[in-house]
Parts: C-alpha cells; sequence; structure tokens
C-alpha cells in the first residue's frame, strides 16, 4: 500500500500583518509540520539566518534556478526575487509530512495550480489603517519601500477570496491558537 502524501498548508498575508510572528510559534506548538523555506536575492536582515528564514542566493544562480524550473513558484516582489524551492516540497510531502510554505498571495495561487490539493490560508490585519500602523512601527523599510508595502497590501487584500480560510491577526495569541486548531484538523484529515 502506498504511503499518503503529506499536506501543503500555504499562508500568505501582507508584509506587516504578524505572519512570520505566528508561523515561529506555530512551528514550536506543532514540531511534526516543516516549514519551507525560501529562496531570496534580497539582503539578510540581521535577526536573519541563512538556511533557516531564507536561502540567500544572488541574482545570477536564481535566473538559473529558474530556468531549470526548481522552483514550484517564484516572484520578483519589492526589486528582489523570492522562489519556493520544488525539490524540497517533493520530498517532505512523499515522506507524508505536512508542509507550511510562507508565500506572497501571488506565490501561493501559483501553488495551487501546481497543488490543487495545497490548503489556502490568508492571514488578516484588522484593517488597512491598522497593517500601516504595523509597518511604521517596525521601521525595516524606508519610506519609499513602505509605500510599496501599502500599495501591494491593497492589491494583496484583492485576491483573498481565492483562499480556503482566514484568520484575522486582531490579538496575536489568538490568531496563533485558531492557526494552530485550523493546522491540527488539516494534518488529522478532518478537514480537506
Amino acid at each position: 500500500m502506498k504511503k499518503k502524501d503529506g499536506n501543503i498548508i500555504v499562508i500568505s498575508a501582507p508584509s506587516g500583518t504578524g505572519k512570520t510572528t505566528i508561523i515561529r510559534s506555530i512551528l514550536k506548538i506543532l514540531p511534526d509540520v516543516v516549514y519551507s523555506i525560501s529562496a531570496t536575492t534580497r539582503e539578510k536582515r540581521p535577526s536573519e539566518h541563512d538556511g533557516v528564514d531564507y536561502f540567500f542566493i544572488d541574482e545570477e544562480t536564481f535566473q538559473q534556478k529558474i530556468n531549470d524550473h526548481e522552483f514550484v513558484e517564484w516572484e520578483k516582489v519589492y526589486d528582489y526575487f523570492y522562489g519556493t524551492p520544488k525539490s524540497f516540497v517533493e520530498k517532505v510531502i512523499s515522506e507524508g509530512k505536512s508542509i507550511l510554505l510562507e508565500v506572497d498571495v501571488k506565490g501561493a495561487l501559483s501553488i495551487k495550480k501546481v497543488y490543487p490539493d495545497a490548503i489556502m490560508i490568508y492571514l488578516l490585519p484588522p484593517s488597512l489603517e491598522e497593517l500601516e500602523k504595523r509597518l511604521k512601527e517596525r521601521k525595516t523599510e524606508s519610506e519609499k519601500d513602505f509605500q510599496k508595502r501599502i500599495e501591494r497590501a491593497k492589491m494583496e487584500l484583492s485576491l483573498k477570496g481565492k483562499f480556503d480560510y482566514f484568520i484575522v491577526n486582531n490579538n496575536l495569541n489568538t490568531a496563533i491558537l485558531e492557526l494552530k486548531e485550523l493546522i491540527e484538523k488539516i494534518t488529522n484529515e478532518e478537514i480537506t
């Protein structure tokens, strides 16, 4: 009897929604869920680690991987490339494990085309105004990058109807609990 493939769980949210914080908490609570590490051409932030947060690679290497069809999805966002390595996703699900992919909205929609059974979860900010406030408080972007992120957030929010589930991050602990319960239902096959 063939072993059942694992679940592909895709989580998207506009920048500043708290996605990374929520996902890090989930991975501590649900250690059997494997995190898919994306590749990027952007500079590493001081708090990030290569091979943990992202695979940081140069643009030439990234372009070669695109040409070799090594990504499930890839996109240029804020002047940098981001992509999900196909070999890693295939390895994890073939072992019967669930994999969690943290990607932007367009990447999530691309993954759904490749893997129609992927479960799509969208994390929402309480409001666009709250999202703007969070991005400003974070102080990780220039004013130009801040404006790009707000415009992108508006576009991404317009595509939320393409997702299977929504969680509003109005309260961090509540959002973490809601996502944990949803992932447990998915991995225990209570929903499909």
